[in-house]
């Protein structure tokens, strides 16, 4: 019996190496190499090996190609149904991504429940808790249906076996991590078994039609553990964000191939599990302190939907030598370069001043549509001038200190009059090509001296 090849695979990015390396030179993570035995193939001479469909694809005009639209599948749950694009799409792969403890367990439990109650045949694959626990688990959530089966597996050879048996409409596998194949002989979550176990898992989503969501662990800076090419491989990417002192969770879709990136559903931790935010600006403003000093309502798009976040700003003089910039769900970067606008463009003398900034109620805002509101807010600290209860603050703000026009203006607008708010004041340049509602006073505004003098009286 011959010698088996090792080889050292990088468990980060999938660099394979002859030997070991203390550094990687893919990603440049240390003591990332992992010695793994390669798989031998047997010999093929002169004949090419083909998939198990043993389907062999011919290339045809794409005018020749007809395609309909097939309907989704609706799980129940719309705020589900709204981050995935309008429902389940048959026969994708979907992967979904959180902190420990967050809730992905949970969220995809009550899918698996609202499907079966729909008389749709769900597989719930656990690969990190015994049948008995994801029973429990269950009776917390009050799912109880026939049409739900579980199965306690980390053998991908077993799995498929059983989803070839029950033949599922969906399949939850929980987690991608811990799904193993016995011809490969590295480790559960090594690189080569990930990559392969998935790559299995979308033969059978494509092949046979089912959709399978698998959930995947997330490394201690918030990506998803694993080599890239996983995310890569699936058609839908979600992460499940929030703050563990938070009882608001956010799914957000940063990939889909069927529908909108960027899209996000609000949920709320219960005991009895997670409830949909029908109105999430509501909730995000209900405990708004009106007349503080250093507070704005700003109206974000959050893939296609419109919500309306309070920006807390707390502006002190500092007593270090470098004066502290702290920001939390808005980039740090962003909260300097704001800063040093003010004071260049606008005389407010900040180089001596802390600032700490938040976004209420534990949502990230990364568009720039929100920067007129973040320099009001400061600037509202800092002179200690509540700014109007009722205003909505929205506009990009430039080096020189103009104020830019920004997407979807009206949809920012229908959502403030829902709420209430009486005066917006947006980017000049947006105010033509359309007519504002009549229960809102919208003023343009072309300079952030020019936002200050109407939002700080």
């Amino acid at each position: 019996m011959g010698k088996k090849k090792t080889k050292f695979v990088c468990q980060e990015c999938g660099y394979e190496s002859a030997k070991w390396l203390g550094r990687c030179p893919g990603c440049n993570t240390w003591n990332s190499m992992v010695e793994e035995i390669e798989r031998t193939k047997p010999a093929t001479k002169g004949v090419f090996v083909h998939s198990a469909s043993d389907i062999i694809s011919k290339p045809v005009p794409i005018t020749t190609v007809t395609a309909t639209q097939e309907p989704r599948i609706q799980t129940g749950i719309s705020e589900f149904n709204r981050v995935l694009g309008g429902g389940i799409v048959k026969g994708s792969l979907v992967l979904i991504g959180g902190d420990p403890g967050i809730g992905k367990s949970t969220l995809l439990l009550q899918v698996s429940a609202q499907l079966a109650t729909l008389q749709h045949k769900v597989l719930y694959i656990s690969g990190e808790e015994s049948v008995k626990q994801t029973k429990l688990r269950a009776d917390r959530l009050h799912v109880a249906s026939d049409q739900l089966y579980v199965l306690a597996e980390t053998d991908l050879e077993y799995i498929v076996e059983a989803i070839e048996t029950i033949h599922p409409v969906c399949v939850v596998i929980d987690s991608i991590q811990t799904i193993y194949r016995a011809d490969i002989a590295s480790a559960p979550g090594s690189v080569s078994q990930v990559r392969e176990c998935t790559a299995e898992l979308m033969k059978i989503a494509k092949t046979k039609g089912i959709a399978i969501f698998i959930v995947g662990h997330v490394t201690k800076e918030g990506a998803i553990a694993g080599p890239r090419i996983l995310e890569h491989m699936v058609d839908t990417v979600l992460y499940f964000e929030g703050e563990r002192h938070h009882t608001y969770r956010i799914l957000r879709a940063v990939k889909n191939r069927f529908g909108s990136t960027n899209e996000i559903g609000i949920f709320e931790m219960r005991e009895s599990g997670l409830v949909e935010v029908e109105n999430p600006s509501e909730v995000f403003l209900e405990e708004r302190s009106r007349g503080a000093a250093g507070s704005t309502v700003v109206a974000a798009m959050e893939g296609t939907r419109p919500v309306l976040v309070e920006i807390q700003a707390l502006v002190s003089p500092t007593s270090f030598g470098n004066p502290r910039r702290m920001a939390t769900g808005i980039d740090h970067n962003r909260v300097s370069l704001l800063m040093a606008v003010l004071e260049k463009r606008s005389g407010l003398l900040l180089q001596n001043q802390d600032a700490y900034l938040k976004v209420a109620g534990g949502v990230k805002l990364d568009e720039p549509a929100i920067d007129l509101a973040i320099a009001v807010s400061i600037a509202s600290s800092f002179r200690d001038q509540p700014t109007n209860p009722h205003d909505v603050i929205i506009g990009e703000v430039g080096l020189t200190g103009e104020v830019r026009r920004v997407s979807r203006i009206e949809q920012r607008v229908q959502e403030a009059v829902k709420l209430g708010f009486s005066r917006m004041i947006i980017p000049k340049n947006n105010l033509a090509g359309w007519n504002p509602p009549e229960h809102i006073t919208v003023i343009g505004v072309s300079h952030i001296t020019e936002a200050l003098e109407h939002t700080l009286q």
